[in-house]
């Protein structure tokens, strides 16, 4: 066999069975090589090894009797792949069978004792990972139309009160200029322009069915275009009416208003608690997003914005 060809066989061994933990001896190596079939001379392995390590294979030798040796620095660490296995599994976007996928893929990132680590266990909180297998691939033809500034067309999803997906107006065709994506509460969304709304528009990446690029320009990006304010100000991704919102909020609530519209918001303070000034897209979930917190938070102004929301509440309470 050619020394570049066992070479390879050497590196593959090493690093699926060895790390700092557990060192490979010569020994192991030939007996590993000789059940493939492979006869060398334990001073042309040695001689492998160095050559590996000249290419720039991170091979650590352990000057023992026997020396041993073990793969160093990896493209991951073990702690960096713990972190992404647990994000892969927890992922509500990431289908069930592409998890799998994904972490036996990571699982080959590392030596199979520190695979076996990998193993967490991690207790999700009940959410439904996604049934959509095609995302992935709808992700990266967004990404490939946002760099190439192209249109793309694709067809929407939405169900049934039989829980059946069929395509959103009879299987009308929407033709789209992506501009950035976003992420919300573990979820894709991309924003742009839709020829079918006439303005910039956001769409649910999961239920975009038969994506396709097109060779047609995109809209040009508007000069006061913020994906970053557009995300800030949304909540749970519903379009609505943008508005600056004065907010009275009791002082317990101040983490929520920061996690929500950031460190950098407006408030003064107001009796035992603060005002907030918030710039927000009034919609009913922004309204459901108040009521949330049992009168902790309450809209003072604009007059026309405190009024949808109480007769909001009064329809709800009259169909109760």
């Amino acid at each position: 066999m050619a020394t570049k060809d066992r070479s390879l066989y050497v590196l593959k061994y090493l690093w699926q069975n060895s790390d700092e933990e557990h060192p490979a001896t010569v020994s192991d190596i030939l007996s590993a090589l000789a059940s493939e079939d492979i006869k060398v001379e334990r001073h042309a392995l040695v001689s492998d090894i160095e050559k590996l390590t000249e290419f720039g294979i991170d091979i650590v030798c352990v000057k023992s009797s026997p020396n041993k040796y073990f793969i160093g620095q990896r493209t991951f660490e073990l702690p960096e792949l713990k972190l992404l296995v647990d994000a892969v599994e927890s992922s509500h976007f990431i289908s069930a069978t592409k998890s799998h996928n994904l972490v036996e893929k990571l699982y080959g990132m590392t030596s199979t004792y520190q695979a076996a680590e990998l193993n967490r266990h991690l207790y999700i909180d009940g959410r439904v990972k996604s049934d959509c297998k095609t995302l992935y691939y709808t992700v990266d033809l967004i990404h490939k139309a946002i760099k190439e500034q192209r249109r793309i067309r694709f067809k929407y999803v939405e169900y049934t009160i039989e829980k059946k997906k069929v395509y959103k107006h009879g299987g009308c065709v929407y033709e789209f200029s992506p501009y950035a994506m976003l992420w919300h509460d573990d979820r894709y969304y991309v924003l742009g322009f839709s020829e079918r709304h006439g303005k910039i528009a956001k769409f649910r990446v999961d239920r975009i069915a038969k994506a396709e690029p097109t060779e047609l320009s995109a809209k040009a990006v508007p000069a006061d275009f913020d994906p970053v304010s557009y995300l800030k100000n949304i909540i749970a991704m519903y379009d609505g009416k943008m508005e600056r919102v004065r907010l009275k909020c009791e002082a317990d609530m101040m983490k929520v208003i920061i996690d929500r519209f950031g460190s950098d918001v407006y408030t003064e303070s107001w009796d035992d608690g603060f005002i907030a000034e918030v710039n927000v897209s009034v919609s009913p979930t922004f309204f459901g997003w108040v009521f949330g917190f049992a009168g902790k938070i309450k809209i003072v102004s604009p007059q026309s914005v405190a009024a949808e929301y109480k007769k909001a509440l009064k329809k709800v309470i009259s169909e109760c």
